[in-house]
């Protein structure tokens, strides 16, 4: 394939002149000594000795610049950047420049990003590891204490047992939040998207806390009567999964005789917002930006007292985003937390 050349002639045309100079002043000099002051013949051999050398000094700086600019991009080239290697090879040195401080600087960017991806990886296979090993040791210890003769005693038996029973739902607990997440990262998981009455969702979700809440003397409630349904499309079990994420979170983290309150807005014509507030202890905003990060947790303590995998967050922040949707966080420290999200509105919704 031909390849055009942006030429400069300015270097030939440079060299050139000071090359005619010299062996001008040369040829003067020998005819002067020869007593001869031919000056057509002068003027002849100047314009010839011009002509040479900017014949031969464009062709070969072309050429040598040529060759080796055009390693600069087989090299670059190996590096598989299809937005450098793909355009025409310049000899132009102010576009060749911009185009490599353009390409240094693409890279750069990219290595920032890859090694931002290692250091989430290694926080992540660390935090992995940190969630796992606490129900595995807890199990084992129960089932080697049985083992070295607890078995015996009856009472001892079904207490360990039932306590490492619970050690491996926590286990599979994490694994299935860690099978979801990683789904619905790669975009493996399909939505099954339905209308349904949110309101009344959002009530069958207070059902099945209604035990948990009541053990931390917090109240389940909503805003308003809703007297009529509140219709919306979305996956009616993940959208169940972010209900229930929050109001735990909520209950988790809020203060005995607290109040956790659901609402229901029309946001736009075809939106609604629901808002999960509730008056417990509250978030650092230092705390905000990692909060959904996978494993984060705001207790930097360690402690598990609370249970859970520590990817509620992080799935409720991933199935509104397979939706289309987003999840917004407000918070203050002793006054309380209030999450919301968006959902699309479907016709059947009253106004």
């Amino acid at each position: 394939m031909a390849i055009k050349l942006r030429k400069s002639y300015k270097f030939a045309l440079r060299s050139s002149f000071l090359i005619t100079i010299l062996l001008s002043g040369f040829f003067i000099l020998f005819l002067i000594y020869k007593e001869q002051q031919d000056w057509l013949f002068v003027l002849l051999f100047a314009l010839t000795c011009f002509v040479i050398s900017f014949v031969i000094l464009q062709i070969r700086v072309e050429r040598f610049i040529y060759r080796r600019v055009k390693k600069i991009y087989d090299d670059v080239s190996l590096l598989e950047s299809s937005s450098f290697s793909s355009k025409p090879v310049t000899t132009d040195m102010k576009t060749l420049t911009q185009e490599i401080e353009k390409f240094a600087e693409d890279k750069k960017i990219e290595i920032d990003t890859l090694k931002i991806r290692e250091e989430y990886r290694k926080d992540f296979l660390g935090n992995v590891s940190h969630e796992l090993k606490t129900p595995l040791f807890t199990v084992q210890g129960y089932i080697l204490t049985l083992l070295d003769g607890a078995m015996n005693d009856k009472k001892i038996r079904e207490k360990y047992l039932t306590r490492a029973n619970k050690g491996v739902e926590r286990l599979i607990y994490i694994v299935k939040d860690l099978d979801l997440i990683t789904k619905l990262e790669v975009g493996g998981l399909k939505l099954d998207r339905e209308d349904f009455d949110i309101v009344e969702l959002i009530q069958n979700v207070f059902d099945l806390l209604e035990m948990k809440a009541a053990k931390k003397e917090i109240s389940l409630t909503f805003d308003i009567e809703y007297m009529s349904p509140i219709y919306v499309n979305a996956d009616k079990e993940k959208i169940q999964q972010v209900i229930s994420n929050l109001l735990v979170n909520s209950i988790k983290y809020g203060h005995p005789n607290g109040t956790t309150e659901v609402s229901v807005e029309n946001l736009i014509k075809n939106k609604v917002i629901v808002r999960v507030t509730d008056n417990g202890e509250g978030i650092p905003q230092e705390h905000i930006p990692r909060l959904f990060e996978r494993f984060y947790r705001v207790d930097q303590s360690g402690s598990r007292d609370e249970g859970g995998s520590g990817l509620g967050l992080s799935i409720v922040k991933h199935i509104m985003e397979a939706h289309d949707e987003k999840i917004y966080v407000e918070s203050e420290v002793d006054v309380g937390s209030e999450f919301s999200f968006t959902l699309e509105k479907t016709e059947n919704s009253s106004e």
